[in-house]
């Protein structure tokens, strides 16, 4: 079983790593293997600050370390002073924002959406301002910390009766999919949501903790009921319509004679536990926790097997067969008859197309002209996307979803709405370059009226475009063509190109004029030299899969139904003004109040273009008052 449990590891690495990493953190399962990342104690960590910095500097980081204590803000508010409670979360947010300028400026606690946040839950002010709100509603600020309280542990037990207490299950279903077969996707995740199980798997794990919680009052019960409801979590992620007294019923009858045997199989992986206590848990990480996992679930399948053939009662419910031998091909081909059709009826990757044309279509996903060739292959193309992820059932690949008892849920109402694996024409790009432009600019004018209350034509441009949204959408479409199978991917990549072109084109303009900039955020929590933060690449990540998935195939689709000659007319004539623009702002750059010199004082939660050069010119003027003053 171990020999297999490496194999089954060895097919699906990453997917059975990821599986147990994202356990951990959620505290579902296997947290020790994250627990030694903190070797130093508290103390420790002050003694070893004590020693690498000294002064005043060692004195605010300590007192902000002691300080960030929940409960010592909830405690002093609970003693009836909301006011000493608000002054002491606002130290400790002054102390954090000074420490944080002393240090590295890519960690900013001072402007932006994160650095809010950050600063409003470490300091504890959040708790200050609902406490604030529940009293101004109940008219006692005890009765607010009460609620307060209350309201944390309630969410607290939701959490954990949700995701905590349900999510080995989840894990359970991933290896039993990788059991047998060769691929796993991530969404097999949400395989409860999806036959709307989640909460019967919750409530049936919520009963196995009652029960064995009981028992553990008693010395022996804690060892034997262990092993007696160790098959829960596999049972319910094989069938989780089961009530919950039939799996804990079932797993009692199925371990009976099998605990001692359990015990010493746990016990055969202790080395491979020692090797990751001496790694400071990595070696968990990386290989034991989805080896055992992947060694237990071949353990669970013959259990299974035995149980059926001695007819144990409520094995019948164990109906996921296919979980454990693959469905013959006549009926694959019967089930997934419309799957099969459109596959073998798929267009070419390269649409009949040669040369550098066939390199466009088939690595960018850019065609010269639409011919009428070209719509049916768009039309072709759609039919697969519909059936994307149910290509590999049909080759005995993945699990056949559709020989669940259960029937999923079909959640792809969008994609199959929209073919976001079409090509685009060279001038549905233009339409999206101009467009997308324009939303831009409209955008940040927006958000600069909103913030300042005066309108300002934003960027170096004078017309109503910033091209670094056309140009970042057109290199998301075209760069990343091959990625838009996994949105997974596409994000990942969408920031990385567009935290790329945002970077260098804020350092390009720079040195082109002279040092002018357009944009600074300096302040904000994870920020590159101001030229980049977290926040804007997290934004242009959502906005990146918004354009892929839906904004552009709309957009392509209206194209597609405009008058190709009047639409090459309009487009030729707007890209005409648009790079005679470009050529006068190399001359004239559109720099001035409101583009070029905003005072970062003056800061709103979604500035796009922002700079110090007040700050720079105030300086400048003291330092000549300072010189006038020696020689006067």
């Amino acid at each position: 079983m171990k020999k297999q449990g490496k194999l089954s590891l060895k097919k699906h690495y990453f997917i059975f790593v990821a599986a147990c990493l994202i356990a951990a953190f959620l505290s579902a399962e296997f947290r020790s293997s994250l627990n030694f990342s903190s070797a130093q104690s508290y103390e420790q960590t002050l003694e070893q600050i004590e020693n690498d910095i000294s002064g005043e500097e060692s004195d605010i980081v300590k007192t902000n370390m002691r300080s960030i204590d929940w409960e010592d803000v909830l405690r002093i508010i609970a003693e009836d002073n909301t006011q000493a409670g608000k002054e002491m979360a606002d130290q400790i947010k002054e102390n954090a924002i000074e420490h944080a300028d002393q240090g590295n400026p890519a960690f900013g606690r001072t402007r932006g959406v994160f650095s809010g946040i950050v600063n409003q839950v470490t300091s504890g002010s959040i708790i200050v301002t609902a406490v604030a709100a529940i009293a101004s509603v109940t008219g006692s600020e005890n009765v607010g910390v009460m609620l307060l309280i209350m309201l944390g542990a309630l969410l607290m037990f939701f959490f954990w009766f949700l995701i905590q207490n349900t999510f080995p299950v989840v894990v359970r279903r991933v290896f039993l999919e990788g059991y047998l077969y060769k691929r796993v996707t991530a969404q097999r995740f949400v395989f409860l949501l999806r036959i709307k199980k989640w909460l019967k798997a919750s409530w049936t794990m919520f009963v196995k903790y009652v029960f064995y919680s009981l028992w553990c009052l008693t010395i022996v019960g804690i060892a034997v009921k262990r092993y007696s409801y160790y098959l829960v979590p596999y049972i319910v992620a094989e069938n989780p319509d089961m009530t919950a007294r039939q799996a804990i019923t079932l797993s009692r009858r199925m371990m009976k004679g099998h605990k001692w045997e359990c015990f010493v199989f746990e016990l055969s992986f202790i080395g491979w536990q020692m090797l990751g206590i001496l790694t400071m848990g990595v070696f968990n990480v990386l290989f034991t926790n989805p080896y055992k996992t992947a060694a237990f679930t071949q353990y669970y399948a013959q259990i299974r097997a035995e149980a059926k053939a001695k007819n144990i009662p409520d094995t019948e419910l164990l109906y996921d067969t296919y979980l454990y031998e693959k469905p013959e091909e006549s009926l694959l081909k019967e089930k997934y008859a419309d799957v099969i059709s459109v596959v073998e009826n798929a267009p070419k990757e390269e649409n009949g197309l040669a040369g550098w044309r066939g390199i466009l279509a088939k690595n960018f996903g850019v065609i010269l002209l639409r011919r009428e060739e070209d719509r049916e292959y768009e039309r072709r193309q759609a039919e697969i996307v519909k059936v994307y992820e149910l290509i590999d059932d049909t080759q005995g690949e993945a699990y056949p979803v559709r020989f669940y008892p259960i029937p999923e849920e079909n959640r792809r109402k969008l994609v199959e709405s929209l073919n976001y694996m079409r090509h685009y024409s060279v001038w549905s790009l233009v339409v999206l370059f101009l467009g997308l432009s324009f939303c831009g600019w409209l955008w940040e004018v927006g958000m600069h009226l909103v913030s300042y209350g005066n309108f300002v034509n934003r960027g170096a441009l004078h017309g109503p475009w910033l091209p670094i949204y056309g140009t970042g959408s057109v290199l998301i479409l075209t760069l990343l063509y091959r990625l838009r199978w996994n949105p997974a991917l596409e994000f990942t990549a969408t920031i990385v190109v567009c935290g790329f072109l945002e970077y260098m084109t804020s350092l390009v303009m720079e040195i082109v004029t002279g040092g002018l900039k357009w944009w600074d955020y300096s302040g904000y929590f994870l920020n590159l030299n101001g030229r980049i933060c977290a926040e804007g690449l997290l934004v242009f990540g959502i906005g990146g899969l918004a354009i892929t998935y839906a904004v552009a195939p709309m957009v392509d689709n209206l194209v597609s139904r405009l008058n190709e000659k009047r639409l090459k007319i309009v487009c030729t004539v707007l890209m005409t003004v648009f790079f005679a623009d470009v050529v006068y702002s190399q001359i004239h750059p559109n720099a001035g109040r409101g583009v070029t010199d905003i005072n970062a004082s003056f800061s709103s939660p979604h500035p796009e273009i922002e700079n110090n050069q007040d700050d720079v010119v105030t300086a400048c003027i003291q330092t000549e008052f300072h010189c006038h003053q020696r020689s006067g």
